[in-house]
């Protein structure tokens, strides 16, 4: 890797956590709903997540309404960020997630009439601020198409399981901030991305959502790897909130399940009560 990217160690919290989220998944396989309804549920939630944690002040039912076609009372530029979302997350399977000529469409996607020359790597310097402070001066524009294309070779060549390979890229990803805005979105949809091509189960578990009820602990994560020159603190955060969120998934799923069996109990007891009276 470039000298510039912070070094990165594989800990022993982190091959739990890979552990511990195959067990999950494994747990879900064959049993996890895979219906367009649910589908399109915690598409809803993962877009209105991520685009709230840039700002965004659309709320689940609005962003229902915009995917509806229906017209909300909200500021204009928040209703074509989710209306861009939504593209973006229709596209979705189309893209290779190890092609930067769809990561670049991509951006053109979900910053088309938000940014000038969306599509476009900045020209400029950026950073990430965190209220009135400065958590992290981005490298200079120059060096930015390199050190894209070196994370994409490295993530190309390197032997390591997808978990871990997504959430290096998610971090990576935010250090280089390649784009003048759109970087934490763009981030979160293309681990997104990555981690459904390790398991389409990752298409309906929204983990922006988790992200979002964690977004401090996001940014602490970001600015402490930043600090320390080395990304393992924040590797670990991501995998321990995918854990969390097949978590959540499965306790639902089991809820789901319960309810069912309870409900067709019911309905059978029923059918015998009125068997019994004829």
């Amino acid at each position: 890797m470039n000298d510039l990217f912070p070094k990165f160690v594989i800990t022993s919290a982190m091959l739990s956590l890979v552990a511990a989220i195959c067990e999950r998944l494994g747990r879900l396989h064959g049993t996890f709903r895979r219906d367009l309804r649910l589908r399109r549920i915690n598409r809803i939630r993962t877009i209105q997540a991520s685009l709230q944690i840039e700002g965004n002040v659309l709320t689940v039912e609005q962003v229902t309404a915009v995917l509806d076609g229906k017209k909300v009372l909200a500021p204009a530029r928040d209703v074509q960020e989710i209306r861009n979302a939504l593209a973006a997350y229709d596209k979705l399977d189309t893209w290779n997630a190890a092609s930067i000529a769809d990561l670049l469409d991509a951006h053109k996607t979900l910053m088309a009439g938000l940014i000038d020359h969306p599509g476009e790597f900045r020209s400029g310097s950026v950073g990430i601020q965190g209220g009135q402070e400065i958590l992290h001066i981005a490298p200079p524009a120059h060096l930015v198409p390199g050190l894209v294309t070196a994370l994409f070779d490295y993530l190309h060549s390197e032997e390591m399981h997808p978990l871990l390979k997504s959430s290096i890229f998610h971090y990576e990803f935010e250090f280089i901030h390649p784009f003048v805005d759109g970087n934490g979105r763009l981030g979160r949809l293309w681990q997104t991305l990555m981690l459904q091509n390790f398991n389409p189960i990752f298409a309906y578990i929204p983990i922006e959502n988790m992200i979002r009820n964690r977004q401090q602990e996001y940014y602490q994560a970001l600015n402490q790897a930043n600090a320390s020159a080395n990304s393992a603190c924040f590797v670990e955060f991501i995998l321990q909130t995918i854990s969390d969120s097949l978590n959540e998934a499965e306790i639902h799923q089991d809820t789901h399940q319960v309810t069912h069996q309870d409900k067709s109990q019911l309905k059978y007891q029923r059918n015998g009560a009125e068997l019994s009276s004829s």
